[in-house]
């Protein structure tokens, strides 16, 4: 059996128990890159411009560096992004070790995906203070960038991701995995065990059938 038969039959045996199903959204929420352009894309072939619709908006990640959200973040690579903010005490430092526990169910395709942790708290979180967060839970991983930036600019960039609140608590906690050359994108439940998550990832790292 392949690979790839032998990730997407454990994959779907998670999809019908419910665990990697999307939960609803926070009221007022916009809708994530799977119901929105993106997904249109991926159906119908059109021509939009990825670097458009996400922006190459400037951050700053967890050293203090100035990365541009496409080209230097997303452009080309395999992501499973979420949401964060460094003075929570409950899910936001549970979802991060249950992240960090599906880096090592990665095995060796640890290295082929990249998790993007912004911050919802951008008045706050300083690359000081996500750095810090980072060490304390367990995830200063070269391959797990932390975001903050102006709240314009988190804005912005939260917005096209679906992912704005009213407030940093109110922000969601569903992640988002996509395989950004081939304009596949998923919800993931943070609930899902972390094996499943992993699974997940790894059919996108997966060659496209075609291409």
């Amino acid at each position: 059996m392949s690979r790839r038969r032998r990730i997407a039959l454990a994959l779907a045996a998670c999809l019908g128990s419910g665990l990697l199903q999307a939960h609803e959204e926070h009221a007022g929420h916009q809708a994530p890159p799977a119901a929105g352009p993106v997904a249109q894309e991926v159906k119908g072939g059109g021509t939009l411009d990825a670097r458009s619709y996400f922006t190459d908006t400037p951050l700053l990640d967890q050293d203090g560096r100035q990365v541009r959200f496409y080209s230097d973040v997303l452009q080309g690579r395999v992501v499973l992004l979420n949401v964060i903010f460094t003075s929570c005490e409950d899910a936001c430092p549970l979802i991060t070790r249950k992240l960090r526990e599906v880096r090592e169910a990665l095995g060796e395709d640890a290295g082929r995906v990249h998790f993007i942790s912004l911050t919802s708290d951008p008045q706050n979180d300083s690359p000081q203070a996500l750095k810090a967060y980072a060490r304390k839970q367990g995830a200063d991983d070269p391959n797990w960038i932390f975001l903050t930036g102006s709240k314009e600019q988190m804005d912005v960039v939260l917005g096209r991701l679906g992912q704005l609140s009213r407030s940093p608590e109110e922000h969601s906690t569903l992640l988002i995995a996509g395989d950004v050359a081939n304009k596949r994108w998923s919800k993931i439940r943070p609930d899902a065990p972390p094996q499943a998550i992993a699974q997940r990832l790894q059919l996108l790292t997966l060659p496209v059938a075609g291409r």
